[in-house]
């Protein structure tokens, strides 16, 4: 049986409420060099939910751990084809405002980078380039056997070939791109493995339970070394893989901003936490700075 991971965490009490006063993360962008982080709460007026906001995915939902997923075919059925009708979804997601605001800031020099802990690669369709995607994407498929990776839409295809008709409605999609169903509605769903050496298929995700590879992470940590400040958009910081980039910035003495419609792990570290939609924050910010920010964008992830 799943167990919940461990994803909560007590708020400080000693804190002032957030403001909605946009004016310090004005001045960060205009002095340039901001590296950006971003959680589920960016993705959120995309139609992507989020996990802890209000009514988000985890009020109703236990991700699946890399635990679970190796050990047994029964969970990767169900992963796979919770996954699979998920994916359609997910993959017609479409950049938002705070997306495309990002990238314009990006495009006008403004940032030494961004780090994304989300797996739908909406920074990338909106325009911003050398995204850090911290936890993967859904995008693309590994072989826990050899190594070899491939396009998820070649493998929605193969899984649509195995599984004629399967079409279930379901109760909601996730942020990790997992869409709710019943045992009854996994039904036998056919897994389909390594088109290259007959081993287990996993999305090019990093799994509650598993480690962010330690390149990545040190990478990460050399964007925060040449930052001038660190903003913090839409995450709750409540895992550690995040929430440490917070504490080594706070740390070197760099300030750390915060925009989030609630409270986050991080609060205590930041100099500014601002309550506000990220879209219009961002959209905001943007016209005081004098950036057109696109309107469109381009495609997000698509699912064959």
């Amino acid at each position: 049986m799943r167990t919940r991971p461990t994803l909560s965490w007590s708020p400080a009490e000693d804190l002032p409420p957030a403001t909605t006063d946009l004016e310090p993360v004005t001045d960060a962008l205009s002095a340039g060099g901001v590296l950006v982080l971003s959680g589920a709460g960016i993705s959120t007026e995309s139609g992507i939910p989020d996990y802890r906001g209000e009514g988000g995915s985890l009020s109703r939902h236990t991700p699946m751990t890399y635990q679970d997923f190796v050990a047994g075919a029964q969970a990767r059925r169900r992963y796979w084809a919770r996954s699979h009708l998920g994916w359609r979804s997910f993959g017609r997601a479409r950049p938002n405002a705070g997306h495309r605001a990002v990238a314009a800031f990006g495009r006008h020099g403004l940032l030494a980078g961004v780090i994304t802990q989300n797996v739908d690669g909406l920074h990338q369709a909106a325009g911003s380039d050398d995204v850090v995607e911290l936890h993967g994407n859904l995008a693309r498929v590994v072989c826990l056997s050899c190594g070899a990776f491939s396009p998820r839409r070649e493998l929605a295809l193969r899984l649509e070939e195995a599984n004629p008709g399967f079409d279930p409605v379901a109760a909601g999609i996730n942020p990790d791109g997992d869409a709710d169903l019943t045992d009854d509605q996994v039904g036998g769903f056919r897994v389909v493995p390594c088109a290259v050496c007959g081993g287990t298929l996993k999305p090019d995700v990093v799994f509650f339970g598993e480690s962010v590879p330690p390149q990545r992470v040190e990478h990460c940590r050399e964007l925060v070394r040449g930052a001038a400040s660190l903003l913090v958009l839409g995450s709750s910081l409540t895992v550690m893989s995040g929430l440490r980039f917070v504490r080594q910035a706070a740390q070197a003495g760099q300030p750390v901003l915060i925009v989030n419609r609630d409270q986050t792990r991080g609060d205590r570290h930041a100099v500014t936490r601002v309550s506000l939609p990220l879209g219009t924050a961002l959209s905001t910010v943007a016209h005081r700075l004098g950036i057109p920010v696109d309107r469109g964008g381009s495609e997000g992830p698509q699912p064959a």
